[in-house]
């Protein structure tokens, strides 16, 4: 019987160390986690980066080491402005149980409205499914291979974004899935591949809209006259970064002409230098999404599936 009772004690002790298999993600994606033992509202987003994003009151309320040399900083990027986070270890508390892991935290908040911002690699469940509205009868599922933000992911860590997949004029692009942005974009680079493969023109004058950190950017409108399929999706138009990552000056104007150029923004190039197609991203918003039911993202498959009406 002892020993019964002694496998029975550690299978129960196993069960209770491994988190579930699967993580669901419903609503607004907001939950109460604990960080260096302050409770925290914290969005789950497929955008947001693996290593969780605090805001700065959260950083000092919590006696986390604000100024001076000490400690390791990750640099993020949008457009030609740089976000540097310092970072620190802490335990932190994502809902299953209390473990030691690096937290950033920036002058500027990740988004709006939430204390705290992390991505589905945060978390120790192997799937992570963000149910976005009820299933439909007319859904497609669509399976991509998963990529990780290169210069974030290494030896030491994951500290960026996870993307989906797609092939755009022969290479492969980073799909990102960005419910709680309204609009889809392109950066600039990956507009001029998305324009030379689906008959791409540019219109309208440009638009500053927020990305992330609070950053704003400006934005064209790009028509696909050949819309880009991704699953189920048509994507016939969407706005277009024209000067991130890439220069979008090359994309045939449409009927309507643009406004004068900005004299504030300049695009610099180096002579002689090709620029790196894996920047190059896509990113869903809103618009696109609502037709979307779920987004999973397989960590042991290295898998995101798409689940979405035509």
């Amino acid at each position: 019987m002892r020993h019964v009772a002694a496998i029975v004690a550690a299978m129960l002790l196993v069960s209770a160390a491994e988190p579930p298999a699967e993580r669901v993600v419903s609503g607004d994606g907001i939950i109460t986690a604990r960080v260096a033992g302050l409770s925290v509202r914290m969005r789950i987003d497929p955008a947001a980066p693996a290593m969780p994003l605090i805001d700065r009151a959260i950083a000092r309320r919590a006696g986390l080491k604000l100024t001076g040399s000490w400690g390791v900083g990750i640099g993020y990027s949008v457009g030609d402005t740089g976000v540097m986070t310092r970072t620190q270890v802490v335990p932190v508390d994502l809902g299953n149980r209390p473990a030691k892991r690096r937290v950033g935290w920036a002058g500027r908040s990740f988004a709006r409205d939430v204390e705290a911002s992390a991505g589905p690699a945060a978390f120790p469940e192997p799937i992570v499914r963000f149910q976005l509205h009820d299933a439909r009868p007319d859904e497609t599922t669509t399976t991509f291979r998963a990529t990780h933000d290169s210069a974030l992911f290494g030896l030491f860590g994951n500290f960026g974004s996870t993307f989906a997949t797609i092939i755009v004029g022969g290479q492969p692009m980073r799909l990102r899935l960005d419910p709680h942005h309204s609009r889809s974009l392109a950066t600039a680079g990956a507009a001029v591949r998305l324009a030379a493969a689906q008959d791409g023109v540019v219109t309208g004058a440009p638009v500053q809209t927020e990305i992330f950190f609070g950053i704003e950017r400006p934005v064209r409108t790009l028509t696909l006259r050949r819309p880009l399929a991704v699953g189920a999706l048509r994507i016939a138009t969407l706005g277009v970064r024209t000067s991130d990552a890439g220069n979008a000056a090359s994309i045939r104007e449409g009927d309507v002409p643009p406004a004068a150029p900005d004299p504030d923004e300049i695009v610099v190039t180096a002579k002689g230098k090709a620029r790196d197609v894996r920047r190059d991203t896509l990113s869903l918003g809103a618009d696109q999404l609502r037709r979307c039911s779920s987004i999973v993202f397989d960590k042991i498959a290295e898998t995101v599936a798409l689940t979405c009406t035509g």
